[in-house]
């Protein structure tokens, strides 16, 4: 049965699409049939994973308003195990295009459409856009669990509340099985107080749900306790070569992170 995890969060720049293909080729290096689904409509995702908006035709957008099905536009990756069902800026229109339709249940169409698929997969990654629109709606309703990445910056945590809100709402009346998979701090420096800062008030707020450190030691975080996503040049660069962080620089910081995160959530199946 496949683990359905949706990357989220309203804010912009947090670390959402870094986290989604990272985690999503950490798995896959792990021999676990992963499927990466770009959901925002800036198709970062996909970018990040070396595809042009000119090698397919058809994407995700495609697929929530009945022209395709899923199995129609997944694309292979370069890593044998990842699958990608790629986004396109048409995703925009999305709401519009449901209006127009007058489909039912619209919260419910992604679920809907990746039962044809899913049982394929050991893990199926959804990118969220930074919104709480109808295609984030989509995206939690159709997930098991949630991820949420918090950058260790000003105003770190503006804006959760309102996230948490929609997840207990979600939960409540349209995916009971929804559950916070974790806090995920991300752009973290330990020379930096403000880091330190917004990790001590997850810890605070949110012990329960940050990812355990399984090191003693841990040069990012000073302590061990908790995984963090460490502001690391390669971890930036990578995307603009097409390559998530462990096929550009496997020795990278940010690819270890990626990989002890990807080795938590295997430990927790």
């Amino acid at each position: 049965m496949s683990e359905i995890i949706a990357i989220a969060n309203q804010k912009g720049g947090v670390g959402k699409t870094t986290t989604a293909v990272n985690l999503a080729a950490s798995l896959a290096v792990e021999e676990k049939k992963v499927l990466l689904i770009d959901i925002d409509p800036q198709a970062n995702a996909t970018t990040g994973l070396g595809f042009a908006r000119t090698d397919y035709e058809y994407n995700i957008y495609h697929v929530l308003i009945g022209r395709k099905k899923m199995s129609d536009i997944i694309l292979e990756t370069t890593i044998e195990t990842l699958d990608l069902v790629p986004a396109n800026i048409g995703l925009v229109g999305l709401e519009k295009d449901f209006y127009d339709s007058g489909i039912k249940n619209k919260e419910l169409v992604l679920k809907e459409k990746l039962a044809e698929v899913k049982e394929k997969y050991d893990y199926i990654i959804i990118d969220s856009p930074p919104a709480l629109g109808p295609i984030t709606i989509n995206s939690l309703s159709a997930a098991n669990s949630v991820i949420i990445p918090i950058q260790c910056e000003f105003y770190a945590l503006e804006g959760v509340a309102q996230l948490l809100n929609t997840i207990k709402l979600i939960k409540k009346t349209i995916n009971p099985k929804l559950k916070i998979k974790g806090f995920l701090p991300t752009m973290y420096s330990a020379q930096n107080n403000l880091s330190k800062n917004v990790l001590y008030d997850l810890e605070q707020h949110f012990s329960s749900k940050l990812f355990a450190s399984e090191s003693d030691t841990n040069e990012e975080t000073g302590d061990g306790r908790y995984i963090v996503i460490p502001r690391n040049v390669k971890l930036a660069e990578s995307p603009s070569f097409g390559k998530p962080i462990l096929l550009y620089d496997i020795k990278s910081s940010g690819s270890i992170a990626y990989q002890n995160l990807a080795q938590s959530i295997l430990a927790a199946s």
